[in-house]
Order: structure tokens, then C-alpha cells, then sequence
């Protein structure tokens, strides 16, 4: 029995990092299934009220087909919006951008006295010898990966809506005997995804309000963008949050002048990214997302390693479902309660 249960162990070592690695192969697979199950998940507590109120179940998929289709169409206006909004004022911006970033490249160059020909443009200079096809390439590669990805999404979500996959059923046959458990932990895991997405789409959705209304009061370019782009970014946990703050305030940087007024704006930003980060989402969260922060950077490095952006944006919920199974066997509790916030009672429970 020592024996088994050493080559046990041995082939679980061996088998996890090539799990990983067919996750990252197949990454144009798994990612937009894993997350299409968690948008049925969403979906399923609207599934079954329509199902009580006996509505065909093809009508219910039509419902949630208008749903997803009605937010991307959101989505897609928002994207014109502030691609108006920029193209408007690109001329103004540039000028203003050009004289700031001179500025600051003549300082530096005469710091590390780097020789530039008078007269060249630093942009071509710096960027000279770039391939500039190649990254238009690229960019165009990066869309229609992301096309793809989101009708593939769509797809199978619609289709686990439709009944081809039942969660529960799937739970009991791989990790539960009892039926009651499995149930159970479908039903917990359901809930602390529906209230993980309202709550950060909520602090998400006020932390880029917060930013266009400080973009508009500083008169900083791109109000609607900024503050899209925070609402977006908000949803990789930490990682988001310290990405918007920096990006805006050097983006700031170009267009105020370094005194008050620009400490200020970022002073301003950083408030509205603590309050809605640090102080509000913890206490609509409650005990739901109690994951430690260590736990949630090796979950971040390592998802964000596997499938890039979608993994850091998956990564938490990943976490948390893992979390919730671990927390269901008695062996594999220990793990669990390391993973979560500590308390006096888990402490406890460790030493002991």
C-alpha cells in the first residue's frame, strides 16, 4: 500500500504540469468553453425561474441569445463611441503630445547624451527600423483571434444552456458519490460566480465613471476612453486596477504640466480606484472571495502564463471553483484553508 501510494503520488506529479500544458496548447479551445461556462452558470438561475413559468425551453435560450447579443451590441457602441471621441480630437491631442514628449526625450537625451540628428522626428528616429507591417500584422491577427474566440464563446454557451452538458450530473459522476454533495457544491459555486460578476461589474462599471468624471473635471483627453478602459481592465483582479492608475497618469503627465494640478488628478484616481477596490468590493464580497493575496498572484502569474489576458481574467473564479471543491473532502480541506484569508479559527486548525 506504501508503494502504491508512492507511485501515486509520483504519476500526480507527472501528470499535473502536462495537464497545464494541453491547456496552453489548446488554449483556443479551452478558453472560450471554460468561460462559457461560467456566463451559463449566470444564466442558469434565469434558466430555471423561466422554466417554473413554464416557458418552453428553445423561447428561454431565445431570451438569453437577446441578452448577450443586446450586451455586445452595448459593448460595440461604447467601442464607436470612443473611437469617435479620439478621432475627433487625434490633431489637437498629437500637437500637444509631440511638444510634451520632445520635451522630455531632449532632457533625457542630454542626460545619457545620446546624439540624435537635429531636425529628425523622434518618433522616426526611435522607431526606425521597425516593422511596422508586421505589427499592423499582428494587430489584425490579435482581432480576428478575439471574433473568434467570442462566437466560439456564444456557441457553446447557448449550447450548455440548451441542456447538452448538465453541470450537476457531471460533478456527481467525476467527484461525488452522493448526489446531495454534488448539488450542494453546484449550487455554492453558482452563487459565489453570480455575486463575483455583480459585484465587480458594479464596482467595475463606478470605477469608470469615477475616471471619465476626473478625466472631464482635469480636462484630460479621452474622457469616455479612460473610463471604459478602467471599467474593462477593473475585472483582472489587483493587476487591473494598478494598470489604469498608471497608464492614465502618464497619459496625464503628457497633457498637464507637472505641479498641482496634475498631483491632484492623480491623487483624485487613485481615490476612486481605492474606495471602490479596497474598501467597497471587500464588503459586498464578504467571505464569498476570502482568497489570500499570495494565493491570488501564483493564480494570476499562472493562468495569465497559460492563456494570457482571458486567463487573468478567468483566473479568480478558476481559483474560487477549485476552492469550493477542495473544501468538500476531508483531505484536501487543508489546501483549502490555506488558500483563504486567515482567521483565528484556521490558524488554529493548522497548528493543531
Amino acid at each position: 500500500m506504501k508503494d502504491l501510494k508512492t507511485t501515486n503520488t509520483l504519476l500526480l506529479i507527472l501528470v499535473i504540469p502536462l495537464i497545464f500544458y494541453i491547456l496552453k496548447i489548446l488554449s483556443f479551445i479551452f478558453i472560450p468553453l471554460i468561460l462559457s461556462m461560467f456566463i451559463s452558470l449566470l444564466f442558469l438561475p434565469i434558466m430555471r425561474w423561466l422554466s417554473k413559468k413554464r416557458v418552453p425551453r428553445f423561447a428561454s435560450i431565445i431570451i438569453i441569445v437577446l441578452i448577450i447579443a443586446a450586451g455586445l451590441k452595448i459593448g460595440g457602441i461604447l467601442i464607436k463611441l470612443t473611437s469617435e471621441e479620439i478621432i475627433a480630437s487625434k490633431d489637437v491631442f498629437f500637437e500637444k503630445a509631440e511638444v510634451k514628449v520632445m520635451s522630455f526625450v531632449t532632457q533625457a537625451e542630454d542626460f545619457f547624451g545620446i546624439v540624435r540628428i537635429e531636425g529628425d522626428n523622434v518618433i522616426q528616429h526611435y522607431l526606425k527600423g521597425k516593422d511596422t507591417l508586421k505589427n499592423f500584422g499582428s494587430t489584425i491577427n490579435f482581432i480576428s483571434n478575439t471574433l473568434t474566440m467570442t462566437l466560439m464563446t456564444v456557441f457553446f454557451a447557448v449550447l450548455l444552456l440548451a441542456g447538452s452538458v448538465n453541470f450537476e450530473k457531471v460533478l456527481n459522476s467525476t467527484l461525488f458519490r452522493l448526489k446531495y454533495a454534488s448539488v450542494k457544491t453546484f449550487r455554492k459555486i453558482e452563487k459565489d460566480l453570480i455575486k463575483f460578476v455583480i459585484v465587480k461589474f458594479f464596482i467595475s462599471l463606478f470605477t469608470g465613471i469615477g475616471f471619465s468624471i476626473a478625466c472631464l473635471f482635469f480636462d484630460i483627453s479621452f474622457p469616455l476612453f479612460w473610463g471604459l478602459f478602467a471599467f474593462v481592465i477593473n475585472f483582472v483582479q489587483m493587476i487591473g486596477s494598478v494598470i489604469s492608475v498608471v497608464l492614465l497618469s502618464l497619459f496625464a503627465f503628457v497633457e498637464i504640466d507637472f505641479n498641482s494640478t496634475l498631483l491632484f488628478f492623480i491623487f483624485s484616481i487613485i481615490v476612486v480606484q481605492v474606495v471602490m477596490g479596497s474598501i467597497l468590493e471587500p464588503v459586498f464580497m464578504g467571505k464569498t472571495f476570502a482568497v489570500n493575496v499570495i494565493t491570488i498572484l501564483v493564480m494570476l502569474m499562472l493562468w495569465g502564463y497559460i492563456w494570457g489576458i482571458p486567463g487573468l481574467i478567468m483566473s479568480i473564479p478558476i481559483t474560487v471553483f477549485f476552492k469550493i471543491v477542495l473544501e468538500q473532502f476531508p483531505k484536501t480541506k487543508i489546501i483549502s484553508e490555506l488558500m483563504a484569508v486567515p482567521n483565528i479559527n484556521t490558524k488554529r486548525k493548522i497548528l493543531k
